[in-house]
């Protein structure tokens, strides 16, 4: 009797001990966001409403079995290098071909130990590649999830990507406001296609303004390919991420401007410049250092060796990517991933 009485005292205690150290642990450890435009990770399979045909077998590419699981390899050895093995708690990603594809990355052999969960839609793209978001339920639970619709007034024919929306709670207890985006491109030069961009970022701010309006110091984390730098109209004027952080937790701060202007790094490469399309824009409350935070207050763009290969043309390095038209180099993405660490 007493002996079962001290076995079952000494499991409680040995619960409570497990209990408050995954606790400490969550609490304790940064966690990190990663953003990461994988260029075009479609499968094998004909999407009869969507433009996906030269990525099929029979398609311009030559798109196969063979190459969408070295695809899948490639990312996933980018994830684990990323993190040095300490897998994101939160993965955006953008251009990704449907549900399917995120499923298959997230059970790859080198992933599937995280237990990522997945936030997706098709959205009204005319190639089908949409936004997604992987999280690890230990860390990140999601509240509401939304897709934000893009119309143009101008060209109601035009079809981009949704911005996803997710609010959740990061370590159990702090809200955050995640947006995921794919901005439209620059096909057809960039003031021509810019006032798309710009129609976007418009759209943005008038949700991010709603939440600034409902809670004065809201945690708001952007992120997503804009196919714009920091410093251009969308981005800074009309989203209004500014370049540094002043003080008020009322305003959206790009943390890619020091990397930009600064440091001379870019995430992708266009001809000979270096630009920093994908990006990381946080509200200034995970800059205040009170609660939730961003660690150090910067952004980070992940230019491991084997990401890069050597620009032949414009000389320097340039990033190792998949195809290059039809021809199909092996590589892992025309854009380098970025992240930020989260924490308490």
């Amino acid at each position: 009797m007493v002996k079962n009485i001290f076995h079952g005292i000494l499991f409680f205690i040995v619960q409570c001990v497990l209990i408050f150290t995954s606790c400490y642990a969550q609490n304790s450890v940064p966690v990190r966001f990663v953003f990461y435009n994988v260029e075009n990770l479609f499968d094998v399979t004909d999407d009869s409403l969507t433009l996906d045909e030269a990525f099929t077998p029979e398609g311009e590419n030559g798109w196969s079995i063979k190459r969408y699981h070295e695809k899948l390899d490639n990312i996933a050895k980018t994830l684990t290098a990323l993190g040095e093995w300490e897998l994101p708690a939160l993965l955006a990603l953008c251009e990704v071909e449907n549900r399917d594809v995120l499923y298959d990355l997230a059970k790859h052999r080198l992933l599937e130990g995280a237990g990522y969960k997945i936030i997706h839609q098709n959205s009204p793209d005319r190639r089908g590649i949409d936004v997604g978001l992987l999280y690890m339920p230990a860390f990140f639970t999601p509240i509401i999830s939304m897709w934000i619709p893009i119309e143009f007034n101008a060209d109601p024919k035009m079809h981009t990507r949704d911005i996803l929306y997710v609010k959740g709670l990061l370590f159990q207890t702090d809200t955050i406001h995640l947006f995921i985006n794919h901005w439209p491109s620059r096909w057809g030069g960039v003031e021509a296609s810019m006032p798309k961009r710009v129609a976007v970022a418009n759209i943005l701010r008038a949700f991010t303004d709603s939440i600034f309006k409902a809670d004065g110091k809201p945690n708001i984390l952007i992120a997503g390919d804009l196919n714009d730098n920091p410093d251009d109209t969308a981005v800074y004027k009309v989203l209004g991420a500014r370049s540094k952080y002043d003080g008020n937790s009322s305003e959206l701060y790009n943390l890619m401007f020091p990397l930009y202007l600064n440091e001379k790094k870019g995430s992708m490469k266009y001809k000979a410049d270096w630009e920093v399309y994908d990006q990381i824009i946080v509200s200034g409350s995970l800059l205040d250092n009170t609660g939730l935070k961003v660690k150090d207050g910067k952004a980070v763009i992940f230019s491991a060796e084997f990401l890069l290969k050597e620009d032949e043309r414009y000389l320097g390095m340039k990033p190792y990517r998949t195809y290059a038209g039809p021809s199909y180099l092996g590589g892992f993405s025309d854009h380098l991933p970025v992240y930020i660490d989260l924490s308490k």
